[in-house]
């Protein structure tokens, strides 16, 4: 005799139900509420879904089973086997709380509320419901609290301690989209999620003021190194005055600057300061004056030459001391020799 398949005594929060028997018999009658969906699963995968309304259950309705029965048995051998899922279509709340750390490796406490709906139920008795052996709703709570808080931890870990304090609201937004994708993969519409406590260790918690003034967080650490070194050396048994100076000292030496580049004196070979004009070990100009131009045909010259290299053009004109006859640069205005005045 034909039965009735139906959901019967739903609470408000109850989200999956299976139905108790897998014997299904064509002609049963199954009975789907509003805001419910019926979906047929066998040999680890869902088929047929029902919408609500009220169904005999014929060969025409269950097309998807009846093909995968026929190859079995033939579809006209009746009882079947096959385990009816009910799922609520309704909006649920979740909760959600971990541990976890962010980019600097700070320790990251976080709880707070999320809520969603079954927007696929043949995709989400595929992947959760049937896949995962789930069928009550507290172990389907169960098994999203942990589901979202692994892609907490995952996505959170990608962002700094100011980020996650200083832009909540930011932060939020792109951790729900990245959230989003995870839940549509499931069958799930991820609608809201909402973080109602964040917090990390009281010692990240100071090191948080001086990371948002702009310190980096490696030298917050060193800081604070060298600050329990210190205080741990004080309350050492025997302690003297001096006991921390051989290890103190390296924990406040500054990273090692970048090498400057220095200048290699072409005389000695000695390396000279990159902004020396002269070698510090024999006083040889380091820094090549510039050359001079052949008026006449363009060639540059090395500085100092007196004559072309390419035309022999008088590249400066020399002037004679009157007093003395010794050879004088334009413009002196004594002699370089006699020190007789010249302008």
């Amino acid at each position: 005799m034909p039965k009735v398949i139906e959901w019967v005594g739903v609470k408000e929060s109850d989200i999956v139900w299976k139905y108790p028997s897998e014997e299904i018999t064509w002609g049963d009658v199954l009975i789907v509420h509003e805001y419910e969906a019926a979906v047929f699963f066998r040999d680890g995968k869902a088929y047929d879904v029902f919408k609500a309304g009220r169904h005999v259950l014929t060969t025409a309705n269950l097309p998807l089973l009846t093909k995968i029965l026929s190859k079995i048995a033939g579809y006209d051998k009746v009882p079947f086997r096959a385990s009816i899922f009910f799922i609520s279509l309704k909006q649920f709340q979740g909760k959600f709380g971990a541990q976890g750390q962010t980019k600097e490796l700070a320790p990251l406490k976080f709880f707070g509320s999320f809520w969603f709906r079954a927007e696929d139920p043949n995709l989400f008795v595929n992947e959760v419901v049937g896949g995962q052996g789930v069928y009550t709703t507290e172990n389907l709570q169960n098994f999203l609290r942990g589901y979202l808080n692994e892609k907490l931890i995952d996505t959170l870990s990608q962002y700094s301690l100011a980020d996650v304090y200083g832009k909540l609201d930011e932060t939020s937004l792109l951790v729900k989209n990245v959230l989003f994708d995870a839940f549509s993969r499931i069958g799930l519409e991820l609608i809201d999620l909402k973080f109602e406590g964040i917090d990390t260790t009281p010692e990240w918690r100071d090191r948080l003021f001086y990371i948002r003034t702009g310190v980096s967080a490696a030298e917050v650490l060193r800081m604070q190194t060298v600050e329990k070194t210190a205080e741990s050396l004080s309350k050492s048994p025997g302690a003297a005055v001096g006991a921390g100076i051989a290890v103190i000292p390296p924990l406040f030496q500054q990273p090692a600057a970048p090498a400057q580049a220095m200048v290699i004196c072409p005389k000695c070979g000695f390396q000279n300061p990159q902004t020396a004009k002269f070698c510090n070990n024999c006083g040889a100009p380091l820094q090549i004056a510039p050359g001079i131009n052949c008026p006449k045909c363009g060639t540059l010259n090395p500085a100092g030459a007196r004559f072309c290299i390419n035309c022999g053009n008088q590249l400066q004109s020399i002037n004679k001391c009157p007093q003395c006859k010794a050879d004088v640069q334009p413009g002196a205005r004594f002699c370089p020799n006699c020190g007789a005045k010249l302008m």
